[in-house]
């Protein structure tokens, strides 16, 4: 860190940071405690190691070096977060009403929430390390702000991601791999419930794997990316 430079108030410890209101506690912990079908468990368990990646990612990070992109046009730690956030909030938004007309109409759980073929491939696409040749430029609706401080948008993701886990243990009981959502960013194509879960969770490892390396760059500290 540079010296004479405080760390984002927002950057605390994972014990700090599950301290404080119900609102802010850790994901997990305020999760239902009931018996998930392993399926839904798996994606629980990938929200929950996501959390504790950024709570490590942020930890002793100044707002300075956390805003600094690591190269020019790339994106620094906070920009990251930030996309994260934006783009967890646009897809909650496109899967809630698919959710809500799958319990209208009677849509329960019927097997596992898994992707079909299609969107098995795109969730594998998303997954780091980044690969050059599908390595696409984000939509503009989920763009990151140019510099954001760091200690809002680690407070907004926190927010965002949370809703993701809430949403998920809502939606557990409903037959996830076969009702559709729209696509919020291509018109006219539409994915399953199960893809837009596992979409969310791998779209986070992307970039917090990003956002590592930008820390890293940045910070020269020893922080290992996970």
């Amino acid at each position: 860190m540079a010296a004479g430079t405080a760390a984002c108030p927002a950057a605390r410890s994972p014990g700090e940071a599950r301290r404080g209101s119900v609102g802010r506690m850790d994901a997990t912990a305020a999760a239902v405690t009931e018996v998930l079908p392993a399926d839904i468990q798996s994606l629980a368990d990938q929200l929950a190691a996501n959390e504790r990646d950024v709570e490590a990612l942020v930890d002793g990070l100044s707002d300075e070096l956390g805003t600094r992109p690591p190269a020019p046009g790339a994106w620094s730690v906070a920009e990251c977060l930030d996309h994260l956030a934006t783009a967890n909030r646009v897809y909650l938004a496109a899967l809630r009403p698919a959710a809500e007309r799958a319990r209208q109409q009677g849509r329960r759980r019927r097997g596992p929430a898994v992707p079909g073929l299609l969107g098995g491939w795109f969730v594998r696409s998303l997954e780091p390390p980044a690969k050059p040749l599908l390595k696409l430029r984000a939509p503009r609706k989920i763009r990151p702000r140019s510099g954001p401080p760091l200690a809002q948008v680690y407070a907004d993701f926190q927010d965002a991601h949370r809703a993701a886990v809430s949403f998920l243990h809502d939606v557990a009981d409903l037959d996830l791999a076969h009702a559709r959502s729209v696509n919020p960013f291509i018109r006219g194509v539409r994915f399953s419930l199960a893809t837009g879960l596992h979409v969310i969770a791998a779209h986070e490892r992307r970039h917090l794997w990003q956002a590592w390396r930008a820390r890293r760059a940045v910070a020269g500290d020893a922080a290992p990316i996970p």
